[in-house]
């Protein structure tokens, strides 16, 4: 299965935040959301990182509550590892593990179109694994 595919299923929309939010904001923020993480865009609207809640917990630990008054530009991750709407899904299963990232924002032509979360891959993975076992039984019992 393709990340495209699974953009499709899941939708293009990506919670992000600007590199002057605060710690605690964009942390009210992903709690609010339910998600683990979020893309921090530039004000040209480009990538300049990804924070997660992993970024969040390591300003805390290293500066306590001062922390939560940062902003975000000082604890996410600037080096981020996209993903490409073509790519498969144990491309980026592989990637992720190797890496040990759980969030992969999805660019084509250098435009943001999505996000993609280890779980979406190991959903898509898991239906793609009981589909091919039904055929299998359907093919066995014709």
């Amino acid at each position: 299965m393709l990340v495209s595919q699974i953009l499709k299923h899941k939708g293009d929309m990506v919670f992000t935040a600007s590199p002057t939010d605060s710690v605690a904001a964009v942390a009210a923020l992903l709690q609010a959301r339910r998600v683990g993480a979020m893309v921090v865009l530039d004000q040209d609207h480009d990538v300049a990182g990804i924070v997660s809640e992993r970024d969040i917990v390591r300003i805390v630990a290293e500066l306590g509550a001062e922390g939560l008054s940062r902003p975000i530009a000082e604890c996410m991750t600037r080096d981020v590892v996209f993903a490409d709407p073509a790519e498969n899904v144990d491309e980026l299963l592989e990637r992720m593990t190797d890496r040990r990232i759980r969030h992969l924002p999805v660019c084509l032509e250098g435009r943001l179109v999505g996000i993609v979360s280890i779980g979406d891959l190991v959903k898509s993975k898991i239906a793609e694994t009981v589909a091919e076992a039904e055929n299998l039984k359907a093919y066995i019992s014709a």
